[in-house]
């Protein structure tokens, strides 16, 4: 009896953690990709559902699909509709993802997790290592099934265990909340799901609690999301909200005839081992073709269940007069509303793309407003840095109060080149109805996404003043120049093809790479002051 625990306990982990190894590795070769593309993918329902879809198969995560769409529409760049719509896919998305697992070759556990090996070992790259990673990962999950098959295979001439699952099977709702305290523990209805079709497999789980606990991995895998939201705003609440509302609706719907579905899904030749894997996508296929079309009235159903609170003044939020009498603490505040400046720069780098993107006016006026507001805090730290260097400071404090001015001086830069100049851009790409050709617009959007990943080190940077990230931010302006001088090259090959779009927007193509290269030099210099006195910074790089 130990040496069964302990195989299944061992199976188990080793499943949860290729899931994992799947979803890091996956997340560090294309996340900023993925980011993007479900971002980007808002046009109508049907593309969002297939982003959803296709992303938590290459996550192996409905979950991770669920925050990362969760902190879209907290910042407006994907509407509380097409978010569901996008949920709706994820829902879909781990079903095949699991029957992508349960199909595999009883050879092929092995093949990927040595392939992942070879990756992972001779990769040069930070990207070759992830995919490695991920392979690697995915053969580990191949490997934990087989485990799975061969731990439960002495449970099958078990009396006591029959006895058990006679019993359960009377209990269908029971086993509903077995399976989905057991997805919400894990965080992975996925996992849920595979250990339910090994069950399966070995005979152990009868048909009608195989679907009943199936259902209640559905209901706990979309727990995990609405839990590690509860302290974000309500747009961001509304998302997996929603996802749990719908697969409760379906669950409930269904759990009284789970019977019938089993019985239907061996009628029409569903193996053992697939049941619960086919359960799974029929369940969440039904979700998608009832909800699918009703995306709208759910959205505002959440909106009404979590209404957007009063917008508050504009104005700091931190900066406490009181605070100036004792030096540390009043740095501490300032050091706090800069990082707000750096927030509302990472929201007009959002709008100033999407307005780019999507042509939408309304996101060029949302840039004038939000610039509005960074000129307003960076006054409001000025001030306040100006009044607290009249009182006594120490030579640390003061080297401290004038990073933090430098910092919020750039923001305010930044702030001023996104307003000013590619406002004006974005403006007359709409007024003229210019488009960039698809290779253009994909580099644009991919030096944005790249300007934003550096601006959130600079964050970080700014807060640890760790010299080691100093170096790498400043490493960074050698990529950002590399990357402006691939995108001009190409964008120079386009021009010598003279495809249209690119000669219609060769001059908003090339003011935009200045733009951002500006914007990431501005990014970079909050790496200075720290490299220079760790001493990794020489005063010139001219040859003597």
């Amino acid at each position: 009896m130990n040496s069964l625990v302990i195989d299944l306990a061992g199976a188990v982990c080793l499943l949860l953690w290729g899931l994992r190894t799947v979803r890091r590795g996956v997340s560090d070769a294309f996340g900023p990709r993925l980011k993007h593309w479900i971002a980007a993918g808002t046009r109508n329902r049907g593309i969002a559902f297939g982003v959803g879809l296709i992303t938590t198969i290459a996550l192996q995560s409905s979950t991770t699909t669920a925050l990362m769409t969760a902190s879209f529409a907290e910042r407006m760049l994907i509407s509380i509709a097409m978010a569901q719509a996008v949920m709706l896919g994820a829902n879909v998305g781990t079903g095949l993802a699991a029957w992508l697992f349960v199909l595999g070759a009883p050879w092929l556990a092995p093949a990927t997790v040595m392939t992942g090996f070879v990756v992972f070992t001779v990769g040069r790259s930070t990207r070759a290592v992830a995919t490695g990673r991920a392979i690697l990962g995915l053969g580990l999950v191949l490997l934990a099934l087989h485990m799975l098959a061969q731990a439960t295979a002495p449970m099958r001439g078990s009396p006591a265990f029959q006895m058990l699952l006679t019993t359960l099977a009377d209990a269908p709702l029971l086993m509903m909340l077995t399976g989905a305290g057991l997805a919400a523990l894990t965080s992975s209805s996925l996992a849920i799901v595979l250990l339910v079709a090994s069950l399966n497999l070995g005979g152990v789980l009868a048909p009608a609690p195989s679907i009943a606990i199936v259902l209640g991995a559905n209901l706990g895998g979309a727990v995990g999301p609405v839990i590690a939201t509860l302290g974000d705003g309500p747009l961001s609440r509304r998302v997996p909200l929603g996802n749990l509302g719908v697969r409760a609706i379906g669950c409930c719907a269904v759990l009284p005839f789970a019977d019938h579905v089993a019985q239907g899904l061996l009628a029409v030749g569903v193996g053992a081992a697939a049941l619960a894997v086919d359960a799974h996508i029929l369940f969440n296929l039904l979700l998608a073709g009832i909800f699918l079309p009703l995306i709208g009235p759910l959205a505002s159903a959440m909106g009404r269940l979590l209404p957007e609170p009063p917008v508050k003044e504009d104005g700091p939020r931190y900066l406490d007069a009181s605070t100036l009498d004792t030096p540390g603490v009043a740095l501490a505040c300032a050091a706090r509303e800069t990082l707000r400046i750096g927030d509302r720069i990472i929201s007009m780098l959002d709008c100033s793309l999407e307005a780019l993107r999507t042509d939408d006016i309304q996101r060029c006026a949302r840039l004038s407003s939000l610039e509005d507001e960074v000129d307003k805090l960076q006054s409001a730290v000025k001030l306040f840095l100006a009044e607290l260097d009249r009182r006594p400071l120490s030579d640390e404090q003061t080297r401290r109060s004038s990073e933090i001015m430098a910092y919020a001086i750039n923001l305010e830069h930044i702030g001023d080149i996104l307003e000013k100049s590619v406002r004006e851009l974005a403006e007359k790409k709409i007024k003229y109805q210019l488009s960039f050709s698809p290779a253009g617009l994909a580099e644009i959007s991919a030096f944005y996404v790249s300007t934003i990943e550096n601006l959130q080190l600079a964050q970080s940077l700014f807060l640890s003043r760790e010299p080691s990230l100093a170096r790498r931010l400043f490493e960074l302006k050698v990529d950002v120049r590399r990357m402006e001088e691939r995108s001009m090259e190409s964008h120079f090959a386009r021009l010598r093809e003279k495809q249209p779009e690119s000669m219609q927007t060769s001059a908003l193509h090339l003011d935009l790479l200045r733009d951002l290269k500006r914007i990431n030099a501005h990014i970079a210099s909050i790496a200075s002051p720290i490299l220079k006195r760790s001493g990794d910074l020489l005063d010139s790089r001219l040859v003597g």
